[in-house]
């Protein structure tokens, strides 16, 4: 039973960071190499604003969400904006460049010191019994339910929402989607918002849970092989390729050896692109224009 609860608590945050590298790929068609560093400045975030309103829980982590918000927003704005139209490559080789400096920002603002905003918070974080003798956190526990709330209102918003429509308009042929009126630049930096959100909101639940350090990003690049095993393009196949890639690795820490967790997402991609290099629910069309 314990063993199933680590596969989900695994999957769901490989699944909440994951739908971030979906969302920009999906209307924009770059891949976000740089969403493991944003990630942790949503994490960073929390703790700045835990230190800012000390006795006010609710207002710092309502002021990180928005601040990961606008973060992902600016990004686009000044940065990712000058990319549009050039060639993917170089919007790809940009967002590498971004990862880079911010990790070196990260460092150099609030060190590489192990971090805890749960402490600064003044949360606890006791361990939950479950049937089958099994225990999860209070964060983790809450982690599955942020990333099952997270995508239902992705699949509402992108289904039925006005934007969302419009993103999955821009999407699948932007130059008909600018033509009838929408706003690209809008649409691409709503993305990337939501796909900065997405990944500080993991980021968060992760610090809160078991403290913040600068590894934190091997965590968003090991979550890059769930979207790709998924198909890029595709919610429900980073949920699926979330799943895949957390079950690989938690077995394999439990009966092979711990030392493969970092290694194994990595091997189940390189098996997936042999066989189906555009993923479980991704398109031959969309792989074709990478």
């Amino acid at each position: 039973m314990q063993l199933l609860v680590n596969i989900i608590v695994l999957s769901s945050i490989y699944a909440l960071i994951a739908c971030g590298y979906v969302l920009i790929y999906r209307v924009s068609r770059v891949l976000n190499l740089a969403h493991g560093e944003l990630m942790m400045v949503g994490s960073y975030l929390l703790l700045t604003t835990a230190w800012m309103f000390a006795g006010s829980p609710v207002t710092a982590i309502a002021s990180a969400v928005v601040l990961s918000l606008t973060v992902g927003v600016l990004v686009y704005l000044f940065l990712m904006r000058k990319m549009t139209g050039e060639m993917v490559l170089a919007a790809v080789l940009t967002t590498v460049a971004l990862g880079i400096l911010l990790r070196g920002l990260m460092v150099l603002i609030w060190s590489a010191q192990t971090q805890y905003p749960a402490q600064a918070l003044g949360f606890s974080n006791p361990a939950i019994a479950l049937p089958g003798g099994a225990r999860i956190s209070l964060f983790a526990a809450i982690l599955i339910g942020v990333t099952i709330l997270t995508y239902t209102s992705l699949f509402i918003f992108l289904r039925f929402g006005a934007w969302g429509v419009r993103m999955r308009a821009a999407g699948q042929n932007p130059l008909l989607a600018a033509q009838r009126g929408i706003n690209l630049h809008a649409v691409y930096a709503l993305a990337w918002g939501l796909s900065t959100l997405t990944g500080a909101l993991a980021g968060m639940l992760i610090s809160l849970d078991s403290g913040l350090t600068e590894t934190m990003v091997i965590i968003g690049l090991k979550a890059f092989p769930a979207a790709l095993v998924g198909g890029l393009d595709s919610l429900v196949g980073a949920i699926v390729g979330s799943l895949i890639i957390g079950a690989c690795e938690v077995l394999a820490i439990q009966y092979i050896d711990p030392l493969l967790s970092d290694v194994i997402p990595f091997v189940v991609l390189i098996a997936f692109l042999i066989v189906r290099p555009w993923g479980l629910f991704g398109t031959r069309e969309e792989l074709d224009r990478v």
